[in-house]
């Protein structure tokens, strides 16, 4: 529960949303860049940091985990001042911690959509979770309104090589974003998939750049589908919104390092 609250809650002609994500010093991935595309799509980002990142957009080189305890404690003034309509996690230290944040949240904010972009491993190379508990995970997952893996990631989750079946079985507990970005392009076209309740409900190709690899880039897009939640939009719109958003942002620089601007 919350404590008592000292301040009047506060409106704001933007919503808010909050990024609960590890902290990038290169603002590529995190909390930092969560932040950045939440403005460029005009809704307020708050950020709860859960974790210290010493790397760069090319080199990852050591975490300093905050406690849970900490966590809670930076949401919970955030709670108290701010209608907060969406809240998008990031890089946590474990399933259990994972699970706990969500349990707390749940309560707080009851029904607040909570969308999961599992990072399990650093773009730069570094594993966060070797392991992966299929019996917590199914305690977990139906608590979210989104799970955004990747091809690599929605592997481990499931234990499975088959990608799209991989999705499936996750989406019989919560509605699954499978970027697509992994997988070989089939014509030049890379494809996303949304998938509920064990089905696919819509696809979002896409044109694939050789130049588009970015540090971050699920975070961007997570944060940008959890920006369309917040302005109030139905899950594929949010997708779709965020997809063009992502392709815009893979397309402004050849680094890897990418800019945020609102949609043209």
């Amino acid at each position: 529960m919350t404590a008592s609250r000292t301040w009047p809650p506060v409106q704001h002609e933007r919503p808010y949303a909050l990024s609960i994500a590890g902290l990038d010093p290169s603002a590529g991935a995190g909390l930092l860049a969560d932040v950045k595309v939440m403005e460029a799509l005009e809704v307020y980002g708050l950020g709860v940091c859960t974790a210290l990142t010493m790397q760069h957009d090319a080199d990852f080189r050591a975490v300093e985990w905050v406690a849970l305890d900490s966590i809670i404690a930076q949401c919970m003034p955030l709670a108290d001042r701010y209608p907060v309509s969406v809240v998008k996690i990031g890089l946590v230290q474990s399933l259990p911690v994972l699970a706990e944040l969500t349990d707390w949240l749940t309560q707080t904010w009851p029904g607040l959509p909570i969308i999961w972009d599992p990072i399990l491993k650093a773009s730069a190379g570094f594993d966060f979770h070797a392991m992966t508990s299929q019996t917590l995970l199914s305690t977990l997952l139906p608590r979210l309104s989104l799970l955004t893996p990747n091809v690599p990631e929605v592997q481990q989750l499931a234990a499975t090589d088959e990608a799209v079946w991989a999705a499936r079985t996750l989406s019989a507990y919560c509605p699954v974003y499978l970027k697509g970005g992994h997988a070989e392009p089939i014509n030049g076209v890379t494809t996303d998939r949304l998938l509920k309740d064990g089905q696919e409900i819509a696809e979002f190709p896409a044109p694939f750049l050789p130049d588009g690899e970015k540090h971050g880039s699920g975070c961007v897009l997570s944060s940008a589908i959890a920006a369309g939640l917040a302005k109030g939009q139905p899950l594929p719109e949010a997708c779709a919104t965020a997809r063009r958003y992502m392709n815009q942002y893979l397309a402004s620089s050849p680094g890897l390092l990418g800019f945020h601007q609102s949609l043209s």
